[in-house]
């Protein structure tokens, strides 16, 4: 650059942001020839000429007028003579060589005496004439820094300039300074001589602590040098920096979670508003720009201010809460470091009705009774209720016949509730013995038969006496609906009519257009005016396709019906004539009559359509309201718990089955905590599995209003669970012998005098409540229960009556309460009772067989069973082996040694057989072995004899005392005649021993007989046997005759 050229004007320069010192400096010399060229015209006089580079004409006056390097008229140097002036004159306009002299020294120890002295105040008034002017800045600057950086961008840039230069020192720039407290910048100067400059950061910055910082900054040349003592410093610039923010901050949530409830059935433009918050300082990063719902299938919205609102009604029933996750977003589209959780709680439009109930209530058989509703209350919505009635109604008419009852035979029931004996059961299981009900459909579970219409079935002659007296009992389960048809024909249920020739009903049972009639009409020899005949009942029950029972009481002339035990008295009563007497049989029939003339071919007519069970009559006696009501109550139904805390003010009432409920009061909370107490039990030991449905009604009355409050009705649900099923076990011995004298005596056999009956159960947990990790093992647990039936039955044909029976005592059956039917096929023994009892009367079982010689064993089976055949035992087998009398004569018992009798039981011994074993395997052994061997065996068979001899004696005492002991009696007054022509029979078997004294003295004989080989006993037989054998004999050839001559 010219050193001669003068600096270009900023306002010309630096007027726009950017411009870099190079291109100031190009400039300023284009400039400053045109300036040369307008002053030399100036000085000279004459016309302006322009620069080969100069846009602009030389004009006179320019700006530079008066800047130091134009061209001025030499001063005298104060008189000084000396060189350096004379060469500052001669140097004028070569100003740049000044700071040359200066530095050179010019003068400095040349001018005379004092000339060190004036040398440096000579060069201190030189550099104060060059440094005349003071660095030049911008008044104001505006920066941006980005935070977490040190470098500032200003605008316009940091550049200083001095009208000094190129003078070195004075015309360059050596600081910038900045004036603040505790400012976090600096300004550096990067070049001197172009006096350009950086402003930044010491330590970064942060925006979120300070967004902008304002300060002020100078400029400061070099002076006459590197001290600071003679720098000049600018005027004063402002400087505003403002920080640029970087999105290092995410959107957070002010509240962790926010609730808010909402009505059903309501659209609302705001639920709630969620708002978040970004700690960054900008507006672009510190604003939420956005919301978003991230859950998905939700009937939400949300807008960009975080309102939350729902695009379709809430149903409470649907759902009754929902939980929504919800971010946000700022402007710089970062999502929130954590979801916020929102909970809306529908709140049901307030509708009177019961709440804080279950649908589905658990019931553990065996529980006893279980709360149904334990929380519930009403909701009223602020409704003046004066009184309330609830009805609670247990539907379990799809359930057995209607409910769950014992699952018995009808006699079983019959004698559980104390029911008169002589009940005929006109519908039992089918069996050899019951086979008129083989060709109905029936439910083999709960004995139920169905009538589609089209069969009946005929009970045989002699099973119901043919005329019933004035007083008998008819009982039956009946489920029956609506007859097809507008004009439906008689539905027949019980039917006695004539057999052939005729068409009278002497008496049936039947159903008619929904109306229960009863036909009784008598015969002449019973009565011969005109009596009643039949009795009609009409019920809704009888066509509502649902389970009732049904007693019809008869004490002629009063027929009284009891329905679910409720009386029922007849509506219409209509009189007829007797029937004429004949000698045509009659037939009874179930399901439809019979109808036997004015027919073709007789055949079944009026059928029934329906279900039928536990049909019986009872001729002779009635039943009592007690034994009805036994006979038709459920097992389950509804309970109050705790009746005395119910209150005086809640009124209730059961019906006679217990499934129906109803509560009345006027307080609320009487009847909350009333309604509270309702119960589920059940009784039985193993109930029906499966749902019994609840239904709970209620009526309000409010006071003194036009529109009262109404509460819908309430249906739930019991889940009955399936029962443990017991496993039943039968234990006892099972193989014995016994002689055959024993089992031609008066008492028999018996077969079972250690018969056990167990029932247990698997339990899957483990014993103490120890938890263990590997598989649990079932615990058997043992429980009690009763049995229905037990069957003894006969293995390998069946019984000979001529030869041999079973026996039991009927006194041990009654005192038990049991009865039984015996056969040929075995012995049978029913009635519900424990198993205990069951066990007393099977170790009471007797066989006795009086042919014993041609009997070598008898088998027999038991199997017991629970509820109707629901739970059976194990077969439990018997083998009975007979013990036959060998007789030897004494000269051949030498022969015989090794025979032992067949009643006497093999004894091994071990240590015999290994002795004869060793002895074969080893041939060589010495003749003394032989010796002591043979005498071994001569000592055994020896002591073999013995033994035979003495068992060959017991068994005959035995046998005559037996014989003597059955017709020992007193005959000093007796005249026995003996027909020779009659067979002298076998004796039979005594079932039926009605005198006490008998059954004592047989108990006696049975407990003396069990125990036949007690050593006392052989005793006191052996010194009483020889006595009665002369007697026994005589009364023999008493008894006897010739009978070679009788025919068979």
């Amino acid at each position: 650059m010219n050193m001669q050229e003068p600096p270009p004007s900023l306002r010309d320069v630096t007027g726009r942001a950017g411009v870099s010192a190079e291109r100031l400096r190009v400039r300023a010399s284009e400039r400053g020839c045109c300036r040369r060229a307008s002053g030399a015209a100036a000085g000279t006089g004459g016309r302006a000429r322009r620069h080969p580079k100069c846009t602009q004409p030389a004009r006179r006056g320019g700006p530079w007028r008066g800047v130091p390097w134009r061209r001025e008229p030499a001063r005298a140097a104060g008189g000084s003579g000396s060189s350096l002036a004379a060469a500052a004159r001669m140097l004028t306009g070569r100003l740049y060589w000044v700071p040359l002299l200066l530095a050179l020294g010019v003068g400095s120890g040349s001018g005379g005496s004092g000339g060190g002295g004036g040398g440096s105040r000579r060069r201190r008034l030189l550099a104060a004439k060059v440094n005349k002017h003071k660095p030049w800045i911008e008044t104001s600057y505006h920066g941006v820094i980005t935070e977490n950086n040190d470098t500032v961008i200003l605008d316009p840039p940091l550049v200083a300039l001095d009208k000094d230069a190129p003078i070195p020192f004075a015309g360059e720039i050596c600081a910038f300074k900045i004036h603040g407290q505790e400012l976090p910048f600096e300004a550096v100067v990067l070049n001197k001589t172009s006096g350009e400059g950086r402003l930044r950061a010491k330590s970064p910055i942060d925006c979120e602590l300070q967004k902008e910082y304002t300060f002020i900054i100078q400029a400061y040349d070099c002076g006459s040098g590197l001290r600071e003592t003679a720098w000049k410093k600018s005027h004063k610039a402002v400087v505003h920096i403002q920080v640029k923010d970087v999105n290092e901050f995410a959107p957070t949530f002010k509240e962790p979670a926010y609730k808010a409830v909402v009505t059903e059935g309501k659209i609302y433009d705001s639920i709630l508003q969620v708002e978040a918050i970004d700690e960054d300082c900008s507006p672009q990063y510190s604003q939420i720009c956005n919301y978003e719902i991230i859950t998905t299938d939700v009937p939400f919205a949300i807008d960009r201010n975080g309102n939350i609102r729902n695009t379709e009604k809430l149903s409470y029933d649907k759902q009754h809460q929902y939980e929504i996750l919800v971010t946000a977003y700022d402007c710089g589209q970062k999502p929130a470091a954590q979801d916020t959780l929102v909970q809306v709680d529908v709140k049901p439009v307030c509708k009177p009705g019961w709440q804080d109930w279950t649908k589905r209530i658990e019931y553990q058989p065996g529980s006893g009774s279980v709360p149904l509703f334990p929380s519930i209350h009403l909701e009223t919505c602020d409704g003046a209720v004066s009184a309330i009635q609830i009805t609670t109604e247990l539907q379990t008419n799809y359930i057995g016949k209607g409910c769950d009852r014992e699952t018995y035979s009808e006699k079983s029931l019959q004698k559980l509730c104390g029911a008169s004996s002589g009940i005929i059961d006109l519908l039992p299981s089918p069996s050899t013995a019951t086979n008129w009900t083989t060709g109905l459909l029936v439910d083999s579970s709960e004995m139920i038969f169905k009538f589609d219409g089209r069969q009946g079935a005929k009970i045989p002659d002699g099973i119901v006496p043919k005329n019933l007296t004035d007083q008998f009992t008819i009982t039956m389960w009946m489920k029956h609906g609506p007859s097809p048809g507008v004009r439906a024909e008689k539905e027949t249920i019980l039917c006695n009519s004539d057999k052939t020739e005729m068409n009278r009903h002497h008496y049936a049972l039947y159903v008619h257009n929904c109306r229960l009639v009863f036909l009784l009409r008598k015969d002449f020899d019973q009565a011969d005016t005109f009596r009643p005949a039949e009795f009609h009942w009409k019920l809704d029950q009888i066509c509502d396709k649902e389970w009732h029972y049904y007693v019809i009481n008869v004490e002629f002339p009063v027929v009284t019906l009891y329905m679910d035990g409720a009386t029922y008295e007849p509506y219409l009563v209509t009189n007829d004539w007797p029937i004429h007497p004949s000698h045509i049989a009659m037939q009874l029939t179930v399901g439809a009559c019979w109808q036997g003339g004015e027919v073709t071919k007789p055949r079944f007519a009026q059928f029934f359509h329906g279900s039928l069970a536990s049909l019986t009559i009872r001729p002779g006696k009635m039943e009592s309201q007690k034994v009805i009501s036994c006979l038709q109550a459920c097992k389950e139904g509804l309970d109050i718990n705790s009746l005395e805390s119910l209150g005086q003010g809640i009124k209730y009432h059961f019906n006679p089955s217990q499934s129906i409920l109803v509560m009345e009061g006027d307080d609320i909370g009487s009847i909350n905590r009333a309604l509270q107490k309702v119960s589920y039990i059940n009784s039985r030991q193993f109930p029906t599995a499966g749902v019994r449905r609840l239904k709970v009604s209620s009526k309000v009355q409010c006071f003194g209003e036009d529109v009262c409050i109404t509460i819908p009705d309430m249906d739930a649900y019991v889940m009955v669970l399936q029962a443990i099923e017991p496993q039943i076990t039968l234990r006892g011995t099972d193989r014995f012998w016994r002689p055959a004298a024993q089992f031609g005596s008066a008492r028999g056999v018996i077969l079972f005098p250690d018969i056990k009956i167990v029932s247990t159960f698997a339990k899957a947990e483990a014993p103490g409540g120890l938890r263990t990790t590997g598989p649990k093992s079932a615990v058997i647990e043992e429980m009690l229960h009763n049995l229905d039936f037990c069957d003894i039955l006969v293995l390998g044909g069946d019984l000979d009556p001529r030869q041999e029976c079973l026996e039991l005592t009927h006194s041990e059956l009654h005192q038990r309460h049991l009865e039984a039917t015996n056969s040929t096929a075995g012995y049978s023994i029913y009635g519900v009772g424990s198993m205990s009892r069951y066990e007393q009367v099977l170790r009471h079982i007797r066989y006795r067989n009086w042919r014993p010689a041609s009997l070598e064993a008898r088998r027999f089976r038991i199997k017991c069973s629970e509820l109707n055949g629901r739970y059976t035992s194990n077969e439990f087998n018997l083998e009975v082996s007979v013990l036959h009398e060998v007789r030897v004569p004494d000269e051949e018992h030498v022969n015989h040694l090794i025979v032992q009798p067949p009643f006497l039981q093999s004894v091994h011994h071990p240590e015999s057989r290994s002795s004869i074993q060793h002895s074969s395997a080893v041939p060589s052994i010495a003749a003394v072995a032989v010796a002591i061997s043979l005498c071994i065996l001569m000592f055994v068979v020896a002591m073999g004899v013995y033994r035979i001899r003495i068992a060959h004696q017991r068994f005959t005492q035995e046998t005559e005392a037996a014989k003597e002991a059955e017709m020992d009696w007193d005959d000093s007054a007796l005249t026995i005649t003996v027909n020779p022509m009659e067979k002298h029979g076998a004796p039979g078997c005594g079932e039926d021993e009605t005198e006490e004294e008998d059954e004592d003295m047989e108990e006696d004989i049975s407990a003396s007989s069990s125990d036949s080989d007690d050593s006392e006993e052989d005793e006191e037989e052996e010194g009483m046997g020889r006595g009665r054998h002369g007697q026994s004999a005589a009364r023999q050839a008493q008894l006897e005759w010739d009978d070679s001559t009788l025919s068979y």
